[in-house]
């Protein structure tokens, strides 16, 4: 199929492909999203605010650049969607929250300009949680986004706006952030690939920092990027990557095509809960593919795996509740966000000295140490994403053991942030709920480029199932 049939269906490679090379031109590339964002969005409601004149007038723009014979950027004309809570001059960055309507940027954040600049539009805002702060998409300023394969279902959070824009073909790109899980989540729900890079590889979300930034933000977080194809994942991160002079986290390391030791770890069941068939089936096909390319695999649980998610779990709801408790807000949070705190803050365990604080810091030294020798004899570990399927929207809120509990489902991915690791999800197909299912490919820091690896040669096995009609 050509991309002028259908530009909305392409992937963000081919679509710059066809815009450079006058295939068709950005204006209709950019107005035929638009035109599904007009039939789908209010369905799933995935992206708050619409750029239509402004992503027009951005790509008449790119237009003229190349009748010109300028070459606009790597990514000519492709649209791109950014969370709610990443720097874009072209709306408030609200996070979610009422309180900050009014919150226009005066500057892009750098990933946002290093799009704009190698010639993608932005398409929209991608909605989210009330500053992230659950693992649903739902906030009481722009309401609710759904899962596209079932309305019923959540995509998952925080960044489940921008992974359900990609996965109905509204965004080619979505740019999102991970703090425990809140790429690769929500890219799981609905069937899209979600990466979250070694931390600092992609400077931060906002233009520049003007407020404190707890310590677990600063370690376990990173900007992200979700897509429909793993290549165009990794065509964007080219683009985003490296040091600006900004984010002083921000740093640069080389990116080229991973050529390294084709070996591969499969974690089938860490904690021993058992593995419901949706699961074991998703690993089976992502070892098969891998086998498949040429890759090694075996099974094989990375050290001191548990005390990763402990101290995750640990320092982030110690932090959290410190910096962002419910009684902090002026006008408060939503009324999804503020149960989720309070039933949270009911049921987890948070570290109650300084003593029992800098302990927990201190050991990721080790944690860490231990898994850098692990990936030198495994250069990539798959597993899963979740431990459950995607469940029911709010089931976050049902008791103060659920929300206090929650991040037991995603204690792979966790662990992933805890020690700043790249990590890509990568769907696997379907199960017998008709919901998406998939793996993920961790590497060790610094190696984002064999996790992208590896999650390609499982996607060329698999093949991608969306975009898709909401149903």
């Amino acid at each position: 199929m050509s991309v002028a049939d259908e530009p909305w269906r392409a992937s963000a490679r081919r679509i710059a492909a066809a815009v450079r090379g006058g295939e068709i031109s950005a204006v209709d590339v950019v107005g035929s999203h638009l035109e599904r964002i007009a039939d789908v969005n209010p369905l799933v409601g995935a992206l708050t605010v619409v750029f239509d004149d402004r992503a027009r007038e951005a790509a008449a723009e790119l237009d003229r650049a190349i009748a010109a014979g300028e070459d606009p950027g790597p990514l000519t004309g492709v649209p791109f969607s950014v969370k709610e809570n990443i720097d874009l001059t072209w709306s408030a960055t609200t996070h979610g929250w009422r309180g900050a309507v009014h919150a226009v940027p005066d500057q892009d954040a750098t990933l946002v300009a290093r799009m704009r600049a190698a010639g993608a539009v932005p398409i929209g805002r991608g909605n989210m949680p009330d500053f992230g702060m659950r693992w649903e998409c739902d906030n009481d300023l722009f309401g609710r986004t759904r899962n596209p394969w079932s309305l019923a279902h959540s995509p998952g959070g925080s960044s489940g706006g921008d992974a359900v824009a990609v996965a109905t073909g509204m965004a080619a790109i979505g740019l999102g952030n991970d703090y425990g899980g809140s790429v690769r989540v929500p890219a799981d729900a609905v069937g899209v690939a979600g990466f979250r890079p070694t931390g600092g590889r992609i400077p931060a979300g906002a233009a520049r920092r003007r407020e404190p930034v707890p310590l677990s933000l600063q370690r376990f977080s990173s900007a992200g990027l979700l897509a429909r194809h793993t290549g165009d994942i990794a065509a964007a991160f080219q683009v985003v990557h490296g040091a600006d002079g900004v984010d002083p986290f921000a740093v640069t390391m080389p990116f080229s095509p991973y050529d390294g030791a084709r070996r591969a770890a499969l974690v089938r069941d860490p904690f021993g809960d058992g593995t419901d068939a949706a699961t074991a089936r998703a690993l089976d096909v992502a070892t098969d593919a891998l086998r498949r390319a040429g890759w090694e695999v075996v099974e094989a649980c990375p050290p001191l795996l548990e005390e990763a998610v402990q101290g995750w779990r640990l320092l982030s709801t110690t932090e959290m509740q410190a910096a962002y408790g419910p009684q902090r807000w002026d006008p408060p949070l939503g009324a999804g966000a503020t149960r989720f705190l309070e039933l949270a803050g009911r049921a987890q365990t948070h570290l109650r000295s300084l003593e029992e604080y800098a302990g927990v810091w201190a050991r990721r030294a080790v944690v860490a140490a231990q898994w850098q020798d692990f990936f030198r004899e495994h250069p990539v570990l798959v597993g899963t994403v979740s431990e459950a399927r995607p469940p029911l929207v709010d089931a976050d809120l049902i008791d103060a053991d659920t929300a206090g509990g929650w991040w037991r489902r995603y204690r792979l991915s966790v662990a992933a942030n805890y020690l700043a690791l790249p990590a890509v999800a990568v769907p696997t197909g379907s199960a017998t709920d008709g919901l998406p299912v998939g793996v993920q490919v961790m590497a060790a820091a610094g190696q984002d480029h064999a996790a992208l690896a590896a999650a390609q040669a499982i996607e060329d096995a698999v093949g991608v199932r969306t975009p898709i009609v909401p149903r």
